[in-house]
């Protein structure tokens, strides 16, 4: 019988990522008043990410996992667990601010933190960021050129934009951006064309939202190209038991739609296809990051 490895070996090589936050951090439930309750709210994601960590070593695959330094401040010793069980460790901001909403210097102070928080915490480098709600936009041409200049090697915020003869999106999940700070990797999320509109494909609320065989079928449709696709979940998205947050119908369907088969669907998913952290899947990153590490770059000092 093939071993996970070989199995892995003769597949497209697919990013598996998590952003680590709590289920009442999302978007669909901000407001200033409820930021100011977050300590006061039951934490559930140590529990939801811990088991995410026990499917995945039931498959025998690593993933990228996008951290909240605010989450970091409160469960070092979950960062630490994923850390030494090879997991690769990235930034997901501080404060789950969207990008939008801060200013220069805002957003400069918020990745430096939470990147010197993660690198404290695991004594490693951290290369990786993903933007709250994937909020790099035109709007924001300034965030590019600042992650570069805070050491960030990729970034896994943007939605890859699709050539209209394309059934999926780009034919690459990374591009390398040339910034006036220097290059980036641009992880990008892909997109689905769909009769000429433009949609995200699977992940996250979409994952949830398409049943398994649609899902299934798309990655299907990107492995016949050669096309590596990058997905993402939240620990909150496997725990339907959480408690239930007030707001808007839209806004609850949104965020609890399907939230008790989504493990499942997870296993599927690792069943039917291999994943690994953007750090080993995506060649260019990972010959630049050995390459930095090897070089004798060092995670930064005490945040000040």
């Amino acid at each position: 019988m093939a071993s996970n490895q070989q199995i892995q070996e003769a597949r497209v090589l697919h990013v598996l990522s998590f952003d680590v936050e709590e289920h009442f951090q999302v978007s669909a439930f901000w407001s200033d008043a409820r930021r100011q309750q977050w300590d006061r709210l039951e934490s559930r994601v140590e529990q939801n990410t811990l088991r995410l960590t026990e499917l995945l070593a039931y498959a025998e695959t690593k993933a990228t996992f996008f951290v909240l330094g605010w989450v970091a401040e409160r469960h070092p010793g979950l960062v630490k667990a994923l850390a030494k069980q090879g997991h690769e460790i990235a930034s997901h901001g501080y404060g789950h601010e969207l990008v939008s909403n801060q200013t220069e210097s805002e957003f400069r102070d918020d990745v430096r933190r939470s990147k010197c928080i993660l690198e404290e915490l695991t004594g490693k480098m951290v290369f990786g960021y993903r933007a709250p709600s994937f909020s790099i936009t035109d709007r924001t041409p300034w965030a590019l050129p600042i992650l570069v200049e805070e050491g960030y090697l990729y970034d896994s915020s943007i939605y890859a934009r699709f050539q209209p003869s394309e059934k999926v999106g780009m034919r690459r999940c990374v591009q390398e951006i040339v910034t006036t700070a220097g290059p980036i990797f641009e992880v990008a999320l892909p997109t689905a064309n769909l009769c000429g509109i433009q949609l995200p494909t699977p992940g996250g609320g979409y994952f949830r939202l398409l049943p398994y065989s649609a899902s299934r079928m798309i990655l299907k449709q990107f492995e016949k190209t050669g096309t590596q696709f990058v997905m993402y979940l939240h620990p909150w998205e496997i725990d339907p038991d959480q408690p239930r947050m007030e707001g808007s119908v839209i806004s609850k369907l949104r965020h609890y739609l399907n939230l008790e088969r989504t493990e499942q669907r997870l296993q599927y998913l690792l069943r039917d296809f291999a994943f690994a952290p953007v750090s080993d899947a995506i060649q260019p990153i990972r010959d630049i990051w050995q390459a930095r590490v090897q070089g004798g770059a060092a995670p930064c000092a005490v945040f000040g």
